[in-house]
């Protein structure tokens, strides 16, 4: 017994290490995420008034201990949505002021090698980088809040029949209704939902962020999307943050199909397409019976001669759906990016960041910027859409 107990702490020491590890980690990207907007704005040669340095100095260590805590009480066990709030604008102001300090600060090498350095070009700089993010920051705000453009897309699947020709899909993803009640912008984008007169409506994941109690009334007007043929949703892997199962059943009770690994037959004009569905791929490590990505299971008992539209929440998952043959792959997840520089993060992580995309031979993958955002009530260079699939048969 010795031995094993000697093991098992062993192990546990192993893992306060690791956290410990990563929470320096986590620690030291959190402070040069403020130092570098800090340095290039308020020192390395700006020489401004000491009541502008120390002010904005305060500023930035006041933000800097604030954004652990807001976030911690916001998305934690609290919930407080005025923290989360207050958490994620700051997430958001700092991650713009870092990429354009960083850009700021190559500026200042070339003109350092050029002869043109000194206080005076330091001053020009620190004021253009402020200026452009205020400027960004205050776009994207109104882009995040907007009512989200229409992207019309054109698939042809070469196994649709003639019957299904012209089929209107709109993609919803990511409505992620959160701290900022956007009730009133729910029921705006149900009604240009129903003004596309779909045939089919997917919800690709991410709808909320938060209980099912806290969100119900932002979530409530998807009960009044109409399609012809059916409406389809499946949970994203912000589900399994906390009420998935909670989920899948309130929007069967708006009157959805939630496609938990299931599908079901749409017909039109004598011609059948199979509307499939999948968890997102986290489901499997949430802990929750029952709950894992399992395309085998949404597609028994297909007849293999059908087409197949897949619902799965991360482009990633197109790996799954080219193995199993599937025509088409509807997903969310990456939102574009929704703060420029991001896509290039996001691009790391996932196949596609947004678009129309082919893999292997028959499947194509298209992949929404979302309808909503997360966290940081921004998106620059990354606008939100509801996306309009018309369906063709080959000509």
């Amino acid at each position: 017994m010795e031995p094993a107990g000697r093991e098992s702490a062993g192990r546990g020491r192993a893992a306060r290490w690791r956290r410990l590890l990563g929470g320096l980690v986590v620690l030291a990207v959190l402070v040069f995420l403020f130092f570098l907007p800090w340095w290039v704005l308020l020192a390395s040669g700006t020489g401004w008034p000491f009541p502008v340095a120390l002010g904005g100095g305060v500023l930035f260590g006041a933000a800097l201990v604030a954004f652990p805590v807001m976030m911690a009480l916001g998305h934690g066990r609290r919930q407080s949505d005025a923290a989360a709030r207050t958490g994620d604008t700051i997430l958001g102001v700092i991650w713009v002021l870092f990429a354009w300090s960083a850009l700021g600060g190559v500026l200042r090498l070339g003109l350092g090698a050029a002869g043109a350095g000194g206080q005076t070009a330091a001053r020009g700089v620190a004021v253009a980088v402020a200026v452009i993010a205020a400027l960004l920051l205050a776009w994207g705000y109104t882009e995040a809040m907007r009512l989200p453009r229409v992207r019309q897309v054109d698939v042809t699947l070469p196994r649709l029949g003639a019957g299904l020709d012209g089929t209107r899909v709109v993609v919803l993803a990511d409505t992620h209704y959160g701290p900022i009640d956007r009730a009133r912008w729910s029921a705006r984008v149900v009604d240009a939902v129903n003004a596309l007169e779909p045939d089919i409506v997917c919800h690709a994941g991410d709808i909320a962020d938060g209980t099912i109690a806290k969100r119900r009334e932002q979530a409530a007007p998807l009960g009044r999307v109409r399609s012809r043929l059916a409406r389809v949703y499946v949970t994203g892997n912000h589900e399994y943050l906390g009420e998935a199962q909670g989920w899948l059943d309130e929007m069967a009770r708006l009157g959805w199909d939630s496609l938990h690994n299931r599908h079901v037959v749409v017909e039109r004009g004598g011609d059948r397409l199979v509307l499939a569905g999948v968890d997102d791929r986290t489901a499997a490590s949430s802990g929750l019976a029952g709950h894992r990505a399992d395309l085998p299971l949404a597609l028994a008992e297909v007849t293999p001669d059908l087409p197949v539209l897949l619902v799965a929440h991360q482009p990633k998952q197109v790996a799954q759906a080219v193995a199993a043959g599937v025509d088409l792959q509807v997903s969310g997840h990456t939102h574009g990016g929704q703060i420029w520089p991001f896509h290039y993060l996001v691009r790391l992580d996932q196949p596609v960041v947004q678009g129309l995309s082919r893999h292997g031979e028959r499947t194509q993958l298209y992949t929404s910027r979302g309808a909503g955002y997360w966290g940081p009530p921004f998106r620059i260079f990354a606008p939100s859409e509801i996306s309009l699939l018309v369906l063709r048969s080959p000509v």
